[in-house]
């Protein structure tokens, strides 16, 4: 009796073996991810608080990627701008944006009728990095004051007679003072800058005599003898700025932080977002960037999935739109 075959003949070896290679090629080509550098939009100008953090954690996830996170800057509109050349960009991976509550949470909506993007559909969170307290600076040669109570009184007496400064409208520069303005139940006029350091040079100088200023921009005019700090808008006090009271011990119950992660463009693959994310949060486990964003007067995140991002992005928001909601704030 002939003994069968056993195993493959060669036409059927290669019929294999042409379609483990058609299987191969299929395959989508983010396995990879990534092979080049990586785009980083970034809302506002260099130099704002919201650039210095974002080069500090681009290039965090530049080393552990192996390839680096090139930061562009496109400042406009309360990130508008930003956002919407991120929405239309390709859902490859290789652009990300750092936002907040403005874009990414529906407080830009709140503010501007129309928008070039849709806040709810256009985007794939990554991950929450860090939040900033804003400190509130005032012109020592305006405003006399030395602590929060004196600059309510202040002001209390002279409704609209002084003006503050921010980054934009909506920006939560902007909506932290607006919040301790209705609280306090004051009255200032609102000069809003398209770049952050424009708005620093002019509270210097005495152009504007108050402004909400995150702690990385503030770090470096700290101790310069024109302005004074009167409190944080964080719950607790900031270690870079011990002496420095919170709002919430005049005001219980005040908090008026600045948020930042990454978002890349909806319908960006699943697994390139979960590699952006792993890179992320193993970035916010090492000592180095906590150190880095700690030096800034930055508080640096816990690592955090894209949901809890979500998550936490919809409670901030609720805060400040119903803010924008009560005073009938627009920006058109």
């Amino acid at each position: 009796m002939t003994r069968p075959e056993i195993g493959l003949g060669r036409r059927s070896i290669l019929k294999i073996g042409m379609a483990s290679a058609g299987l191969a090629m299929s395959r989508p080509a983010f396995a990879a991810f990534p092979d080049k550098p990586i785009q980083l939009i970034v809302p506002y100008g260099a130099g704002g608080q919201t650039d210095v953090v974002s080069r500090l954690v681009a290039a965090a996830i530049g080393q552990r990627l192996g390839h680096p996170l090139l930061v562009d800057n496109r400042p406009g509109a309360a990130g508008n701008l930003a956002a919407e050349m991120t929405a239309r960009a390709p859902a490859d991976g290789y652009t990300l944006m750092v936002g907040s509550t403005g874009p990414f949470g529906g407080v830009n909506a709140a503010l501007y009728k129309n928008l070039g993007y849709d806040w709810q559909k256009d985007f794939a969170l990554v991950g929450l990095f860090c939040t900033t307290p804003n400190v509130l600076l005032v012109n020592t040669g305006a405003i006399p004051s030395r602590t929060l109570p004196e600059f309510i009184e202040f002001i209390k007496a002279r409704p609209d007679q002084m003006n503050f400064a921010s980054s934009g409208i909506g920006a939560t520069t902007h909506l932290s003072m607006e919040l301790l303005l209705e609280r306090a139940g004051l009255k200032m006029v609102h000069v809003p800058y398209r770049q952050s350091t424009q708005g620093m040079t002019d509270l210097l100088a005495g152009r504007v005599q108050a402004r909400c200023l995150g702690l990385p921009e503030a770090e470096p005019v700290k101790s310069d003898p024109r302005i004074r700090a009167l409190a944080v808008t964080s719950a607790q006090r900031s270690p870079n700025w011990p002496d420095v009271p919170t709002i919430a011990e005049t005001i219980p119950g005040f908090v008026g932080v600045n948020e930042f992660g990454l978002a890349a463009p909806a319908k960006t693959p699943p697994d390139v977002i979960a590699r952006v994310s792993d890179a992320l949060n193993e970035a916010l486990r090492s000592s180095t960037l906590k150190a880095d964003l700690l030096r800034v007067g930055a508080i640096p995140a816990e690592p955090n999935s894209p949901k809890e991002f979500g998550i936490y992005l919809r409670e901030r928001s609720a805060v400040w739109t119903g803010l924008i909601q009560r005073l009938g704030l627009s920006a058109e």
